[in-house]
């Protein structure tokens, strides 16, 4: 008798979806990929049917139409309210009996942890941090900017690194190295022209990403008023995690703390010492390591856990992807 799908994972972010049908002893039925995931600019029905597209083609890989659980790890998902709504979304598509809805942060925590046990931040675009107990209990924030109290993330590092360069320019602030570097990286002589060419659109808003490594490359390079705000970040990263280590009672436990996302995943030297001296001040106990397995990965073993699967189904499961890294 063959296999039958027990979970269908879902990895949703702003560039990409990964899904997985997922057995229940951690064989890998059908893997597929599908565009962005984006519910705010594009409405809960039109992001939901980009989903679709990619589950389609994991089922017809995997000879299903339906799994036992459906578990969906989704960018965006950011309050308990928003998980709800989607959540009630993928259940009228009828993919799964059950569905679990989570924000795409506790994908890449349960990806690097053997077991729902540790704390993750996770800074690309934006910033965010969740952890969780095997026990269920989880701590988060809401993570929507800075009304939630948020610093950091790629698109605000490259806001505040403008920001400094239009004022180090025009004379209402001191001298910075970005001041050069921002507007050369596009080939530009002055800030001021890149500003121009950035509100006029003559350089697309999704470059704007581009001038976050070259903020941190300025810092290396010794600029102070970079190195500020690398160290800033530094700081948001580890308080981050000490108060959901400290929310969680994990603080005097050792306890994993992953670190994920392109800012994060880049390896930029002050930044990672930075906070790996911020944490072994403020949380011994903490176990840093930069986390580097798919979120998908993270997305099927927490639907795994619903299930209650054994620890050889997890070692499976995990060999498999990190046989298929692409």
């Amino acid at each position: 008798m063959g296999l039958t799908g027990s979970v269908l994972a879902i990895d949703a972010g702003n560039s990409k979806t990964d899904v997985a049908v997922v057995a229940a002893d951690g064989t890998v039925l059908a893997t597929a990929r599908g565009g962005e995931f984006r519910p705010p600019t594009v409405g809960v029905r039109a992001a939901v049917d980009t989903l679709a597209q990619a589950v389609a083609e994991a089922y017809a890989r995997a000879g299903v139409t339906a799994v036992g659980h459906v578990c969906a790890c989704l960018a965006n998902a950011d309050l308990p309210v928003e998980e709800e709504q989607l959540a009630a979304a993928l259940h009228a598509r009828a993919w799964g009996s059950s569905v679990e809805v989570r924000n795409d942060t506790f994908a890449i925590l349960r990806a690097g942890v053997a077991e729902p046990r540790g704390v993750a931040v996770v800074c690309g675009a934006g910033i965010n941090c969740v952890g969780m107990r095997p026990d269920g209990r989880t701590a988060r924030f809401p993570a929507i900017g800075r009304i939630s109290g948020d610093w950091g993330g790629g698109w605000f590092l490259a806001e505040e690194a403008m920001w400094h360069a239009a004022r180090a320019e025009d004379g209402r602030g001191g001298p910075t190295e970005l001041a050069r570097t921002l507007p050369a990286h596009f080939g530009l002589d002055s800030v001021y022209a890149l500003i121009e060419a950035l509100h006029l659109g003559h350089v697309e808003h999704a470059r704007r990403h581009e001038l976050t490594p070259v903020l941190f490359a300025t810092a290396a390079a010794g600029d102070p008023v970079a190195r500020r705000i690398v160290d800033r970040l530094g700081e948001e990263i580890t308080t981050m995690a000490v108060v959901a280590l400290t929310r969680l009672d994990l603080l005097a436990e050792e306890t994993p703390v992953l670190l994920g996302g392109g800012v994060l995943a880049a390896g930029h030297a002050q930044l990672d010492d930075a906070v790996r001296r911020l944490l072994a001040e403020r949380a011994p106990k903490a176990v840093p390591r930069v986390v580097r397995e798919r979120p998908v990965l993270g997305a099927a073993l927490l639907g795994l856990d619903r299930l209650g699967a054994a620890a050889a189904a997890q070692e499976r499961l995990r060999a498999h992807f990190a046989h298929d890294a692409s």
